[in-house]
C-alpha cells in the first residue's frame, strides 16, 4: 500500500491574497467547487486579517457563510490575533490556522509582533478555540529566511514550536514565505521542531520563489512528513514581503509524489483543469506551475 500524503490546498487564501486580480465572491466559491471536485479534502478558504492590509481576503465572512458544508472538507480559517480568531470561529471554520513569526523584521511588518509576542498571544487565545472544540494548528512564518532580517536562527523554530505544542497545536507547519529554504535546511528544521514538539503532526509550507520549492517538497516528505501545503496553479504570494512569489503548485506535487509512488486522493487531470480556469478565467495571467504547460506523463 502506498504512503498517503496529505495536500493542504491553500489557493483559496495564501494563492489569491497577493494576486493582482480582485475576485468576486461568487468566482472564489467556484474556484472551492473546483478544488473540491479534484478531491481536496483540507483547504485554507479564509483569512481574518485586517481588510485594509489585505483586501482580496475582505470577504472571508461571506465566503464562508456559502462554502458547502457537505462535501467532506475542512475549511481552514487564518488567524493572526484574538479578533481573527474569534472572526473564525463565528464562521464555522473546521480548523484555525493561527500565525507565529520566526523573525522580528517581518513579524513587525506583517503582524506588529516580534516572535516572543505571537507566542505569548497564542498562550492568551488558543483557550478560545479549544473552548469552541475547533482543531487549532500553528503556522511559523518566514522560517527558513526573512526578507529584511536575513537568515533565520534554525533553534527559534524548535521554541516556538513548544510554545505552539504546549498552548495546544494539533498541528505545527514551517512556512518558507519568501522561498529561501534548500532541501538540506529542511531536513535539519524538521528535526529541530519533532524534538521539540514531539506529539504534533507537522505540515510544511513553500513558496517557489527561488525554484527550490518541488526539492523541498522532496526533502520533507523523506524525512517523514506527511501534509503539505499546494496551491493550484501555483498562484500566491505575501502582502508583506518583497519579492514572494507563488506557492508550490499542487498539481505539480501531485504529480511528483504519485509518480514516486504516493498517494494523494488528487485527481491530477481534474486539478490541471482547475489550473487553466485560473488562467483563462478567473486570473486571466499566466500561471507558474509545469503540469499546466507540460500535462502529465505518461500522456492521456
Amino acid at each position: 500500500m502506498s504512503r498517503p500524503i496529505e495536500i493542504v490546498e491553500v489557493g483559496p487564501r495564501d494563492g489569491l491574497q497577493n494576486d493582482p486580480v480582485l475576485l468576486d465572491t461568487s468566482v472564489k466559491l467556484e474556484f472551492i467547487e473546483r478544488l473540491i471536485e479534484t478531491g481536496v479534502k483540507r483547504m485554507e478558504a479564509a483569512s481574518f486579517v485586517n481588510p485594509k492590509a489585505v483586501p482580496k481576503m475582505a470577504d472571508s465572512i461571506e465566503v464562508m457563510a456559502q462554502v458547502p458544508r457537505d462535501r467532506g472538507v475542512s475549511f481552514i480559517g487564518l488567524a493572526l490575533n484574538e479578533r481573527g480568531m474569534r472572526q473564525a470561529i463565528e464562521s464555522r471554520c473546521d480548523e484555525i490556522n493561527y500565525v507565529m513569526v520566526a523573525s522580528e523584521g517581518f513579524g513587525k511588518r506583517n503582524q506588529n509582533a516580534t516572535p516572543q509576542d505571537t507566542a505569548d498571544l497564542l498562550d492568551r487565545i488558543a483557550v478560545l478555540a479549544h473552548d469552541a472544540a475547533i482543531p487549532l494548528s500553528a503556522t511559523i512564518s518566514v522560517a527558513f529566511g526573512d526578507p529584511f532580517d536575513g537568515e533565520v536562527d534554525p533553534a527559534i523554530l524548535g521554541e516556538l514550536a513548544g510554545r505552539a505544542a504546549a498552548a495546544g497545536a494539533q498541528e505545527i507547519a514551517l512556512g518558507d514565505t519568501i522561498g529561501v529554504a534548500t532541501p538540506w535546511q529542511v531536513k535539519k528544521a524538521v528535526d529541530i521542531v519533532r524534538d521539540a514538539a514531539p506529539k504534533a503532526r507537522l505540515r510544511l509550507h513553500f513558496h517557489n520563489t527561488r525554484n527550490t520549492a518541488i526539492a523541498n517538497v522532496f526533502a520533507a516528505v523523506e524525512a517523514g512528513v506527511d501534509v503539505i501545503d499546494a496551491s493550484a496553479g501555483g498562484i500566491g504570494g505575501c502582502p508583506f514581503a518583497p519579492k514572494a512569489t507563488g506557492n508550490v503548485a499542487t498539481e505539480d506535487v501531485v504529480y511528483m509524489l504519485e509518480r514516486g509512488g504516493f498517494s494523494t486522493g488528487i485527481d491530477l487531470d481534474k486539478m490541471i483543469e482547475t489550473a487553466h480556469w485560473l488562467e483563462q478565467v478567473a486570473l486571466k495571467h499566466p500561471i507558474e506551475s509545469a503540469l499546466s504547460k507540460a500535462g502529465p506523463f505518461p500522456p492521456r
